[in-house]
């Protein structure tokens, strides 16, 4: 696939498409991934400690959230449950998980909806995917349907940017975003987006992976956000390509969304940039003070509920 034409989607696609071709530069900066934070994780034992989930339902009014790491999410509703990118892998390749999960991913209970934002192996667990049970199936975005239909999930749904789900009163939208959905190379085919969830009068907003883009101030005007979940990592990108937010990014993109509070996540689970470890929280840390909005800014234990 190496021409010209890699940089363009296919007809029909997602508009906000990164494109694939790495920019100037790639090699050195993949040396120093590899040097810096590959082969170093591959000898590093993975801090954290799993957790058992709380089961009882937060009060209604309340949304639960708690954070197993990287982009996986457990949010619970008071009479709904879903889970977002469920991801217990301890290795990608060669990419060695730093924080164990922060649940245990057998004590997990069924929920209503698996959500999977896209198809990157870090997002995409099979092996996680396979061991959960949902009453109402798996959401994925469209072209990744065929992914997931032998995980026995009892329903696949594919939904394009501004799709619209209803169960009972859990209510779920598709939201585009600025990235890449292609699993391998060639299946450029397979979108990619995030997630707007509603239930019990609350609402959550899972951006999945995404570079800052000027749709997050459309996303907020078609519904109010109480928690947004957004992406502060891997923003030092081994390829130069423009395809996940810095933190200050991830702060504008967060403001113009209009939501109540943030939520922060991939960052410190999978060494995926050659930003340092803890750079990003502390990043998004300053930022936040710089804007006067500490307190809305909620930085969560793996494995531990935040309830707003």
């Amino acid at each position: 696939m190496g021409n010209a034409n890699d940089s363009q989607p296919p007809p029909g696609f997602n508009p906000h498409y990164s494109g694939i071709l790495p920019q100037k530069g790639w090699p050195s900066r993949n040396l120093k991934f590899w040097r810096h934070r590959i082969v170093p994780g591959m000898f590093s034992r993975a801090a954290g400690s799993h957790s058992s989930p709380v089961l009882d339902a937060p009060a209604d009014g309340k949304v639960r959230v708690t954070w197993i790491g990287h982009a996986s999410f457990f949010v619970q509703f008071a009479g709904h449950s879903v889970i977002v990118d469920p991801n217990w892998a301890n290795w990608h390749g060669p990419v060695k998980r730093l924080r164990q999960p922060g649940l245990k991913l057998r004590e997990v209970p069924e929920v209503d909806l698996v959500l999977v934002t896209h198809a990157h192996f870090d997002h995409l667990h099979k092996p996680s995917l396979k061991v959960l049970k949902a009453k109402e199936g798996i959401v994925v975005p469209r072209g990744s349907g065929s992914l997931v239909k032998r995980l026995g999930f009892s329903s696949v749904h594919e939904m394009c940017a501004w799709d619209e789900l209803l169960f009972n009163e859990l209510h779920v939208t598709h939201t585009p975003c600025f990235h890449w959905g292609a699993r391998y190379i060639h299946d450029r085919h397979r979108d990619y987006g995030g997630y707007l969830i509603r239930a019990g009068g609350k609402s959550v907003f899972h951006c999945g992976d995404s570079a800052y883009f000027d749709g997050f101030e459309e996303i907020g005007r078609r519904q109010e956000i109480d928690v947004a979940l957004m992406p502060i990592g891997a923003y030092e990108s081994p390829s130069g390509r423009n395809v996940h937010m810095n933190p200050e990014e991830a702060v504008r993109a967060f403001a113009e969304l209009g939501a109540k509070v943030m939520i922060p996540m991939h960052y410190g689970t999978f060494p995926l940039g050659n930003e340092p470890h803890e750079e990003p929280v502390e990043r998004l840390l300053m930022e936040a003070d710089r804007l006067g909005i500490s307190e809305r800014i909620l930085i969560p234990e793996a494995g531990v509920g935040i309830e707003w």
